[in-house]
Order: structure tokens, then C-alpha cells, then sequence
């Protein structure tokens, strides 16, 4: 949100000298903290910036992919029968595409955007939440809770979203913050492929222009901070699921 006041320069901003000439591959300065790019853009600000797409793409893709992923499990757990059978063939269909390659032909065939991006993030990561909160209502259902429920005349739809869905969220939260560093780390390496949004700018994009200018071992300052930013962001979020992991199962702090 204070890119745009933390941020010396845009995203695409070229930074030039006093004689107004284009300042191309210099190292870190005070002009420019970590370097500029081939093109004489700066790549400490392109880092600020980069860092609102690796939050959009994580925290959206991540929601998308919790949504839809307990809704399936959910249904399935709950109705079983053809509908369980139905829904969990689908999961297992969906396990066997592999990401990466389904994502490029995708990409290559419809025009690359990060809204495209995001929905391919979200229809890879929603597999797992879907088989783990199905196992979870295959439980809860046989409670007494809901025998009571069932019994005091609640219906399904009431059984399901307020009886059954309030115990389950948290495994929702844990795979949404799961989630948070898997979808930025993909939308890095499809953008580092060359299959990201043009029109914005990534830490993924970062990394593959540097790769297309020959630069990735003479210009450290333009590939090293957008690598350390990746790497912080995932053993960030990493630690906050594993500290509310330990909140939600406190077994595991005795390990």
C-alpha cells in the first residue's frame, strides 16, 4: 500500500544522470541503493513494487484455492454416496496435472494476465484442502453434536455451514497460509519462464530479466535481491504457519 511513498522511483522509471544520460547496470549507490537494470531502472524500487504483486497473487490465489477446496470437501465429506465419488474423482484428475505445463499452454493459448495467473494458482492449490477438510467431515459428522442437530430437527444445509464448517476452518486457515507461499512461488517461476503479466512487475519478472539481459553472474545487485526476497517471504510465512500449526495442534510443541 506505501509503495508509492516508499518506492524513489516507478516500477519502470529509468533513473539518469545529470547529463541526462540513461545510468545502465550500476552497481549500489546513493542514487540508486541496490543497482540499477540494463534498461536504468531502479531495481531497489522495482523490489518495493514487486512485492505488492507477490502479495496479491499469494493471498488472493491462496483464498480462491481455501474457498473452493473446503466447499468440495465439505459437500463431499457431508452428502457422500455419488457425490462424494463424483467430487473426489475430480480431485484425483486434478492431482494428476502437473502445474507448470498446464499453466504454459494455457498462457500460451489465452493472453497472460495475472488475473490468469491467480485462477491457474488457485485451480492447482485447492486439491489438498479439499481431501484434508473431506477427512475432517467424514469425522465430525458421526459426533453427537450432530445427531443432536439432526435431531432437534436442524437441516442438512444448517448441519453443514453451522454446525460442521465452524470446526473445520481452522484447517482452512492453516492451508490458506500454506497456500500464501506456494502461489507466490509459483507465480515466480511462471513469470521467470517468460509467462507472466507484462504489464506488471514481479520478482519472478525481475529474475527473468535479468536472465534475458545475460546478467545473472555480472550483476549480482540486480538478482540477488529479488531471490533474498523470495526466500525471506517463504521461510516468513512458512514460521507463521508453523506457529499457528503448534496453536492448532499443541501436541506438536512438545516435539
Amino acid at each position: 500500500m506505501l509503495a508509492p511513498l516508499i518506492a524513489p522511483y516507478g516500477a519502470f522509471e529509468v533513473v539518469y544522470n545529470a547529463d541526462h544520460s540513461v545510468v545502465r547496470l550500476s552497481p549500489p549507490s546513493w542514487q540508486s541503493w541496490l543497482g540499477t537494470t540494463n534498461q536504468g531502472m531502479d531495481v531497489f524500487s522495482q523490489l518495493i513494487w514487486g512485492s505488492r504483486v507477490a502479495l496479491i497473487v499469494g493471498l488472493l490465489s491462496a483464498l480462491g484455492s481455501v474457498v473452493l477446496g473446503t466447499l468440495i470437501g465439505l459437500v463431499a465429506g457431508y452428502f457422500g454416496g455419488w457425490i462424494d465419488e463424483a467430487l473426489m474423482r475430480m480431485t484425483d484428475v486434478a492431482f494428476g496435472i502437473p502445474f507448470l505445463p498446464f499453466a504454459m499452454v494455457v498462457i500460451s493459448i489465452a493472453k497472460p494476465s495475472l488475473g490468469l495467473v491467480i485462477l491457474l494458482v488457485v485451480f492447482f492449490l485447492w486439491r489438498t484442502t479439499a481431501r484434508v477438510i473431506r477427512a475432517q467431515v467424514l469425522s465430525l459428522k458421526t459426533r453427537p453434536f450432530i445427531w443432536a442437530a439432526r435431531a432437534a430437527g436442524a437441516g442438512d444445509l444448517q448441519i453443514l455451514f453451522r454446525h460442521i464448517t465452524p470446526n473445520v476452518l481452522p484447517l482452512s486457515f492453516l492451508y490458506m497460509a500454506i497456500g500464501v507461499q506456494t502461489g507466490v512461488m509459483l507465480e515466480a517461476a511462471l513469470s521467470f519462464l517468460g509467462f507472466g503479466d507484462p504489464n506488471v512487475l514481479s520478482w519472478g519478472i525481475m529474475l527473468n530479466a535479468a536472465f534475458q539481459a545475460g546478467a545473472m553472474r555480472s550483476a549480482w545487485w540486480w538478482v540477488v535481491p529479488p531471490g533474498l526476497a523470495l526466500s525471506l517471504f517463504v521461510i516468513a510465512v512458512f514460521m507463521i504457519t508453523r506457529a499457528y500449526e503448534e496453536r492448532l495442534n499443541p501436541g506438536l510443541r512438545m516435539m
